[in-house]
């Protein structure tokens, strides 16, 4: 019979007694049992004017946040396009608002392997209605609403052609471009109105025109609703020429839960049905604050919403600016706090890091608990999802409330080795405590203590019979001496008679390697 082993995460969890913890069972199906869920593209963040100044010339947050070398792991950066017609030029609120802004960070995500892609935050403005960039919300433009004009259609992907053109001369391959930044929202800023069905005509009669083969097959992603709200999606999805053209569906989530009705969860829907990756593609989680960094409940925040964006089908999170002090690298103003340091990672980074660091290329994996509402969605008090990633099988738990949890994963194949990385909030703990787990023998139940208020991610491997010795042919003559059922020996067959050094032994009949 499979053996059940507890793991203590921590000194303290010990502190409490079971009688005080959640029991929760998390059985996880492989992928052969149940339909797995979406592939984990990855996450990212913001290369865009305003926390990131000098704009144009600072890619230490890109240094510090990218490569899986990093200690976050991002692997997405999103850049504005602006309405330049050439790149070089600026416009008349500012000369470094033109598409060279984004090229040093875009250079250095590229070389530590990252996805780049651009979105507009309006067209060139004499392509427009108002005849600006502007949204058109605004005195100063008689709040002239700014749309594409019907007759400038044609020309909008010739547009971003020019700009995946410029961005190549810079040694940049973008690798997807999107329609629109927030289509549904009326600003004074960069912007432009599209509504659903105005989408829908661009992008089935024009998009044809985005010069994919030139660009290494640049993907195009549907403009990006501030609210992630299924109407723009599903115009797209039920439309089967614009469905062709379209290869990510994306929104941002601003006042809209990904998991609430009408919003990321049922856009989602017609989008997987038809083989189409969603992503989201900006949120601010307490960019609202205004003389300190965020607490820990508000980190805790955050990681239940990239959960809650994973639980809803998503791909891709990408984040709003990667510098901020809300954010993932400081900008030095003290106003902030003392930890608010220019270009030092904060705390929120290695929050971010649980998933970053672990989920890109996994998939999403079924799975069932007990008590079956144990997350039960927005903000739950405990939240969860399985993802498998070759041999790896990966635990993502959050606990948002001081009782702790003891957590019975039941997984589909067996482990033996693993390791737990954990954040509490307490001290430096946010910034991620990494420990081995050992198991006695390979099982398929584990089970491991959470702390309260914790984000914890949990990497086992795959346990393989072919790594025990009886399966090496040279290894079985050892075996069938009875010398062999205790101690440590050397591939000789000797066995030890002192503490031996670092090397590879057999013990009980199984390799054993000594680090």
């Amino acid at each position: 019979m499979t053996k059940r082993f507890t793991l203590c995460l921590l000194a303290m969890a010990l502190a409490v007694t079971a009688a005080q913890a959640r029991r929760i069972v998390i059985k996880v199906y492989g992928e052969d049992e149940k339909t797995p869920h979406q592939k984990i593209t990855g996450f990212g963040a913001a290369d865009c004017d305003g926390a990131m100044k000098p704009y144009g010339s600072d890619i230490k947050p890109v240094q510090l946040l990218y490569g899986k070398t990093s200690k976050v792991g991002l692997n997405i950066m999103r850049m504005e396009i602006s309405p330049s017609f050439n790149g070089d030029d600026g416009v008349s609120w500012g000369s470094t608002y033109n598409w060279y802004g984004s090229v040093p960070c875009a250079r250095e995500a590229k070389r530590r392997g990252a996805i780049v892609f651009g979105t507009p935050w309006s067209p060139p403005g004499a392509y427009k209605t108002n005849g600006t960039a502007q949204g058109g919300n605004s005195d100063d433009q008689g709040n002239q609403r700014g749309e594409l004009r019907e007759d400038c259609y044609e020309k909008f992907f010739p547009w971003l052609n020019s700009y995946l053109a410029y961005m190549k001369s810079k040694g940049i391959a973008v690798d997807a471009v999107s329609v629109q930044n927030e289509p549904d929202w009326w600003v004074s800023y960069s912007g432009c109105l599209y509504t659903p069905a105005q989408q829908v005509t661009l992008v089935k009669n024009y998009a044809h025109m985005l010069d994919r083969e030139t660009y290494n097959g640049v993907k195009l992603i549907s403009a990006e609703p501030l609210g992630f709200t299924q109407n723009y999606s599903d115009a797209l999805m039920n439309d089967p020429v614009a469905r062709e053209q379209i290869d990510i569906v994306a929104g941002h989530i601003y006042g809209h839960a990904p998991l609430d009705n009408g919003n990321m969860k049922d856009a989602a829907v017609l989008a997987l049905k038809y083989g189409k990756e969603i992503w989201m593609t900006e949120h601010s989680v307490s960019d609202y604050l205004e003389d300190r960094l965020p607490n820990w409940d508000e980190q805790i925040d955050f990681a239940q919403e990239i959960n809650e964006c994973m639980e809803a089908g998503c791909s891709g999170y990408i984040y709003w600016y990667m510098r901020a002090h809300w954010a993932f690298v400081g900008t030095g103003e003290t106003k902030y706090g003392s930890e608010n340091k220019k270009n030092v990672l904060l705390p929120r980074a290695y929050i971010y890091s649980h998933f970053a660091k672990h989920l890109a290329g996994s998939t999403r994996l079924q799975t069932k608990t007990s008590p079956a509402d144990v997350f039960s969605g927005t903000n739950s008090n405990f939240e969860y999802n399985a993802f498998v990633n070759g041999d790896s099988l990966i635990m993502i738990a959050i606990n948002a409330i001081e009782t702790p949890n003891k957590l019975v994963f039941k997984f589909p194949k067996e482990v033996k080795v693993g390791k737990q990385i954990i954040s509490t909030g307490n001290d430096k703990t946010e910034r991620c405590i990494e420990t081995d787990i050992e198991l006695e023998e390979p099982t398929t139940d584990v089970t491991v203590d959470q702390p309260g208020k914790s984000i914890c991610t949990f990497i086992f491997k795959v346990y393989h019979e072919e790594d025990a010795i009886s399966n090496i042919d040279a290894d079985k003559a050892l075996l069938a001496n009875d010398r062999f059922s205790d101690g440590i020996y050397d591939f000789s067959g000797r066995r030890l008679s002192v503490k031996p050094i670092k090397g590879l032994y057999i013990q009980n009949g199984k390799k054993m390697m000594l680090k």
